[in-house]
């Protein structure tokens, strides 16, 4: 006991003598980058990307619960030359908002309020959700929070570019609610839906709207002044005065204005604010060890807010009551946000008292967001067990979770899946839609990143589900993936007969001409057959042109209401029956009529290219 007494007494006094050889050690970022040089490191690091591929951002960072670095690069407004304010430039934080309503979530939970564990339907109006599937395993506020309720995607009536278009919290949830597609806790699929939900159970047991709670019971409890939920933004004079243009994807150092866009499900993203208000609330979750934070009322609700609540693996980073777990040198929390032209990420290091906030107005920014976020916090344990199994068990293609299952944007998912490869025995090679990364296996069917795209640095850590030799499933960060479920040969079949059956039609109305022209020249009749044959390719062009300009509008914005989409259904509907009616005709008409061989080979081309497109349309969901 003595001598432990003066092992103590040395060490302190060792410290008392050289206090800075002590406090230098911990007075760096997470990956060791010493604080006094933050500043230097920031600015070399953003110098690079700055006016040539983001318009602007705000950084900030905290250590020790002291903000360290706040800083705006670029411009909020280009055109009128307005520079990045961390204190007074508002920028919409996209899916960060979603932490507001876990925070919400617990300190309901904590008043006894709320069971995370009990059916969501006991706080909900009766047969409120009318598309679950899985009766027999109820959904519960935690698998809201781990994005595992087993939604599909659903993209319609979530973002609108006026104002005029949004409707109440209860209102944008009857309109979009998505089918259940997987049981709940089995599949982790990024969910948009799911955390409003969460937000209008919590409107529903406070008996006030979702946003007035918030202000109510975080921002003004944190001073957060200079930040809202309520949209529209224009009601709030103070914020849209100071809000900073957000500019879309373009060339280098080529930045487009995007016109503003507006959010239903607001509690999924619709949060505009300063850098410095997120700073605040980032600041109470990380409070000094002798104090409390200000959003709960017990110490050991925030400790159960940070707690692993969802991993899909022992080792493997998941969730923690809705914030992202982080392979970093310390275990990470995080969350990102996207907008249309903003994009935003923030991690806390708890164990490290270390968190870093990045605000940008440009649409799907990586490489501040993600890229430097990833410089400062570094990267998890890299080493390597032994007698691991083949990497080419995990070889193979995948679809993402978050997709939708229902209707023509089915098809999307298709169009790009992730493709992985071995390289040896331990490595992998990801391809997603051209980016590239190599991973590494650590432990049994756990990948690491080794190298490859920004892209997948959120995702620095893959468990790959295997079942007797196959894997059947990814757990990743945000969302999984599971095993292609067409095969190659189907898809390139379907890829060929799409790209036919579009350049057939388009093309049918010029021989049509052609063939009216040399007809009126020789003076013949045209046969009722050779009329309904007509009808058959003008259907087709019809259809064909219909599903090109559905495809075109969708891909210039996907964001948009189902009601937009409503008149190409009918299109699709009234081709289909004009196009099956002629079909019949041409059946009925082909013995009657003395045709030649090359009068019987085009209808019969003309015939089987209609009903091989009509399947495809069929197949692929086009009809709704």
């Amino acid at each position: 006991m003595i001598k432990r007494s003066c092992f103590f007494l040395h060490i302190l006094l060792l410290s008392l003598c050289f206090p800075n050889t002590f406090s230098a050690a911990e007075n760096t970022t997470p990956s060791g980058i010493p604080i006094e040089e933050l500043e230097e490191f920031v600015d070399d690091y953003a110098e690079e990307y700055i006016g040539n591929t983001v318009a602007g951002a705000v950084i900030i960072a905290i250590k020790d619960n002291q903000i360290v670095l706040s800083k705006g690069y670029g411009f909020s407004d280009i055109e009128n030359q307005i520079p990045m304010d961390p204190e007074i430039t508002v920028l919409e934080w996209g899916s960060i908002a979603k932490l507001f309503v876990w925070v919400s979530a617990m300190q309901l939970a904590e008043q006894g309020e709320l069971d995370l564990e009990e059916d969501i339907r006991s706080y909900l109006p009766e047969d409120f959700l009318t598309k679950l599937n899985f009766d027999e395993q109820p959904i519960t506020m935690l698998n809201l929070m781990h994005h595992n309720a087993g939604f599909e995607e659903y993209i319609f009536d979530l973002l609108f570019d006026s104002p005029e278009h949004l409707v109440s919290l209860e209102e944008s949830l009857k309109l979009a609610e998505p089918k259940q597609v997987y049981k709940p806790g089995k599949v982790v699929a990024y969910s948009n839906y799911s955390t409003s939900l969460a937000a209008y159970i919590i409107e529903g047991i406070t008996g006030q709207p979702f946003y007035e709670y918030v202000d109510e019971h975080i921002f003004e409890e944190l001073g957060m002044n200079h930040s809202t939920m309520h949209l529209p933004v224009e009601d709030n004079q103070d914020i849209a005065l100071h809000k900073g243009k957000g500019y879309l994807t373009g060339d280098s150092a080529n930045f487009t204005e995007s016109q503003p866009f507006y959010i239903s499900m607001y509690p999924s993203g619709g949060i505009n604010g300063t850098a410095i208000d997120l700073a605040e609330f980032v600041q109470a979750l990380m409070p000094p060890e002798s104090e409390n934070t200000s959003l709960f009322q017990e110490k050991g609700t925030l400790f159960e807010l940070f707690s692993t609540s969802y991993s899909p693996k022992e080792g493997v980073p998941g969730l923690a009551h809705g914030f992202w777990e982080y392979d970093g040198e310390y275990r990470g929390l995080m969350h990102g946000g996207n907008t249309v032209a903003y994009s935003s990420n923030m991690q806390i290091v708890p164990e490290d008292q270390f968190a870093i906030i990045v605000l940008t107005n440009q649409a799907d920014e990586t490489d501040l967001s993600i890229g430097l976020i990833d410089e400062l916090v570094g990267r998890g344990d890299q080493a390597v067990q032994e007698n691991l199994p083949p990497a080419s068990d995990v070889e193979g293609s995948y679809l993402t979770a978050r997709r939708t299952y229902d209707g023509f944007m089915n098809l999307y998912a298709y169009l790009a899946p992730l493709h992985v490869e071995p390289i040896n025995d331990n490595e992998i090679e990801l391809d997603l839609a051209g980016f590239k990364a190599t991973y590494m296996q650590t432990s049994p069917y756990v990948y690491k990143l080794k190298s490859g795209n920004d892209i997948f640095i959120q995702n620095n850590v893959m468990y790959f589900h295997v079942n007797d030799g196959e894997a059947e499933q990814i757990s990743t960060v945000y969302a999984d993936y599971v095993s292609m479920d067409k095969s190659k040969s189907f898809l390139l079949v379907s890829l060929v007969l799409f790209i036919w059956s579009v350049v057939y039609f388009l093309i049918s109305p010029f021989v049509l001409i052609v063939l009216a022209f040399f007809r009126r020249r020789r003076k013949n009749k045209t046969t009722a057959a050779a009329k309904w044959n007509w009808a058959v390719m003008l259907s087709g062009t019809a259809l064909a042109v219909n599903i090109a300009l559905l495809i075109v509008r969708m891909l210039a914005n996907p964001m948009r209401a189902y009601s937009e989409l409503f008149l190409h259904f009918i299109g699709t509907y009234c081709f289909t029956i004009t196009s099956l009616i002629s079909l019949v005709m041409v059946i009925i008409y082909w013995k009657k009529a003395p045709l030649s061989k090359w009068q019987k080979g085009g209808y019969l081309l003309t015939c089987i290219s209609s009903i091989l497109f009509i399947a495809w349309l069929f197949i692929w969901q086009m009809y709704s």
